[in-house]
Formats: structure tokens, sequence, C-alpha cells
């Protein structure tokens, strides 16, 4: 849970050392770039849950030899994706920015820093595929260790360059580049040591052609899923944009309590990932089932933990990470729908993990798709509120996700645990 804690620091420590310049246009450009790379690369984020699962499901069913080739398959892949948005970033900004519908300033500000922070994508990818292959052996206090000290370098260099040598969004952009690189390095250093050095594999094993169908397939329908789910909070972003730079800006704070919550109930699925994967590898129905309570319960005192923290110290960290006095009301008006958020999204969280896990990848998908059109329609629904309406429709579709997976699970334990 620290270790996917620390995730989203990148786009929220940029989010604050702009934010301290007391620009809204300055400030809406890189929430908006921010919100544009988390999804973009969100997106991608199958290079990581496939990884968990594939890596616990090999350890489960004793094939402790298939660690490396999984490792190295994700690597290629992240590489062959990265270098691909780092050829189409014209493209891509062009498209991405243009759907955001930002003011003029907002988008120029945005431009700066997404074609300075694309260049990360390989980096970011493979980091990916580490924190992955890490979880499912269960070694999270190493995939602790290195999202903190890519964590730690983005800071410092954000801090260095924006606010000590005045590089602006382009300081805060060359900061994230710097420390994505810097942590895949540590990472490659700490899976050579647990391989004892040895990552070269022959080309027969990569490309076991059962292996590689099977991740292309599971891989495939998880990106469907993030789809849908980016979907979601792209247009949750571009209906802020839409109402002016304030309320786009007061949104992107409120976002990074919402990636905060996000990535630390995302914990527990990582952990669901590797009990569930485990379990689902040795063919182990009770540990399945067990792993599965103990993820809901725990999740649900974690949530509460989270929304009380929000609602008593909300008003000051909003204070903290801007000194906006419009944006600081603005923001403080929809506290309230951030602080019932971890409630909600608990339950999507948790068995997101038990079907990653467990690779229910196809269900999943065609879960969430259905919560993509609860989401629009909610949103239809609840428009004549305005930006209330929008935060509204939000929780809608973390209460559907959830649901529409809670009911789902039996039939899905039945079908995979047969004697």
């Amino acid at each position: 849970m620290v270790a996917n804690l620390t995730t989203p620091l990148i786009g929220i420590v940029s989010t604050t050392a702009i934010g301290r310049l007391g620009d809204a246009a300055l400030l809406g450009g890189v929430a908006m770039a921010s919100v544009i790379f988390d999804c973009l690369f969100w997106l991608f984020a199958f290079l990581r849950m496939s990884t968990v699962a594939f890596t616990a499901q090999s350890l489960g069913s004793g094939e402790v030899q298939e660690l490396c080739a999984i490792l190295v398959r994700g690597f290629i892949v992240a590489g062959i994706i990265g270098s691909g948005l780092i050829a189409l970033q014209m493209p891509l900004a062009g498209i991405l920015l243009e759907a955001m519908g930002g003011s003029e300033g907002v988008t120029r500000a945005a431009k700066t820093y997404f074609t300075i922070r694309i260049w990360s994508a390989p980096f970011a990818l493979a980091n990916y595929v580490v924190l992955g292959w890490l979880i499912g052996q269960a070694r999270a206090k190493l995939a602790l260790t290195t999202q903190v000290a890519i964590n730690v370098i983005n800071a410092l260099a954000t801090v260095l360059l924006v606010l000590v040598f005045k590089a602006g969004i382009a300081g805060a952009a060359i900061a994230a580049v710097l420390a994505e690189a810097s942590g895949l390095l540590i990472g490659v250093v700490i899976a050579r040591h647990l391989s004892d050095g040895g990552l070269a594999l022959p080309w027969a094993r990569l490309l076991d052609r059962a292996k590689l169908m099977r991740m292309l397939t599971v891989n495939r329908d998880i990106m469907i899923r993030t789809a849908a789910l980016i979907t979601v909070w792209l247009f949750f972003a571009a209906q802020g944009a839409r109402t002016g730079d304030v309320t786009l800006a007061a949104n992107a704070v409120l976002n990074n309590f919402l990636l905060v919550s996000a990535f630390f109930l995302d914990g527990l699925a990582n952990a669901a990932e590797q009990l569930c994967g485990r379990a689902y590898g040795a063919r182990d129905r009770v540990s399945f089932s067990g792993a599965t309570r103990l993820v809901i319960l725990w999740g649900m005192v974690f949530a509460l933990a989270v929304a009380a923290v929000f609602a008593l110290l909300g008003p000051v960290l909003i204070d903290v990470m801007t000194a906006n006095e419009q944006v600081r009301h603005d923001a403080r008006l929809y506290l309230i729908f951030v602080s019932v958020s971890p409630l909600l999204a608990v339950f999507a969280f948790g068995f997101d993990g038990v079907y990653i896990g467990a690779t229910w990848a196809r269900d999943m998908r065609n879960l969430m798709v259905a919560s993509l059109v609860i989401f629009f329609g909610a949103w239809l629904a609840l428009r004549p509120f305005g930006n209330a309406g929008l935060w509204g429709a939000l929780l809608v579709h973390y209460a559907a996700r959830g649901g529409l997976e809670a009911l789902r699970y039996p039939a899905m334990l039945r079908a995979s645990f047969r004697s």
C-alpha cells in the first residue's frame, strides 16, 4: 500500500510546485498534462497487472524458472510501446489537448509539459513491469524502495528546477523524466540481484507460443477494461476544463486526493493480485476465498481511515497545494465528494485485484464497459447540477464497478475451482 501510495506523487509534486507560483493557468496546464499522463500510462497498466498475476501464478504452480522470462517479456513490450508513444508525440499532444478543451493559456502550458515528459514513457512503462514482478513475488519492501527512490528524486529535482532555478513547467517535466529513468536503473539492479545476474534468456523460452498468446489475450482484455476506466477520467477532466480555469484547477487539486485514495486502496488490490494469483496457480480454493475476504475487510477499514483524513485535513491540504483563493474556495465546495469516494471505491479496487490475480480478464473487461455506460447515464441525469453533478456521476461509477464485480464473483469462483 505504501509503495502504491508513492505512485501519484510525480503529478502531485509537479502540481504543488507550480501551484505555489499562484498562476491558475500554469496550475491548470500542469494539472491537465498530469491527468493526460496518468491516463496515457495507465492505459498500459496491464504491464503491471498481468506481470503480478503471471508471476504469482508461476510461484503457486511451482514454475519458478519462468519468472525471469515474464520480466524480460514485459521489458520488451514496454520498450516497444514507449518508443511508439515518443514517435507519435505530436499528433498525440494535439488530439489529447484539444479533447481536454482548456483555455489557450492552459493548453500552451500543458503542451510544454507534455512534449518533455513523453520522453519518460519507456522508463515509466518498464517501471510498471518491475513493480508488478516484485509484487508478484510478494517482495513489497523492494517495490517500496524502488517507488520511494523514484519519488524522492522527482521531488528534489522538481524543487530545484521549478522553485530554485525558475525553470517553470518545463522544469517539472524534466524532473519527471529524470526520476523515471533513475527508477528503472534501480529496478534492473534489483532484478539482476534476485536473478543472480541472469536476465539473459534464450529466445525459444521468451517466444514460447502458448505463454505469449495467453499474455497477449489477458493484456488485451485488461487494456480494454483500462480504456473504459480512462474514458471516465478524461471525460471528468474535460468537463471540468469547459467550466473555466478556476474549476479545472479546483478539480485538479481534488483529483490529487482521489489519486492518493485510489493508489492507497490499490495497494490492497495488489495484495489480492498476489495472494489470489498464487492460490489460483496452486488450485487452492480455500486460500483464494480467504484472501478475497481479507482484502475486502481490510479495505473497508482503510477506506474509513482515508475518508476521515480527507474530511478533517482536506481544507488544510487544499491550502498547501494552491495559493489561489478562488481555487481554494471552489475546491472546498466539492471536498465532500472526495471524502465519500473511498467508501464506494473499496469494493471496486478489491475485486479488481481478485479478478486480475485469477486472470478473469474477459469478465472484468465486460463489467467495466457496463460501468462506463452507467456513468454516462448518471452524468446525463445529474447534468443540471453542474460540477456537483459531475462529481456525483463519478461516485455512481465507483459503486457500479464494485457492485457488478461482487455480483459476478460467486459464479466465477465456482467455474474456476470445479472439482
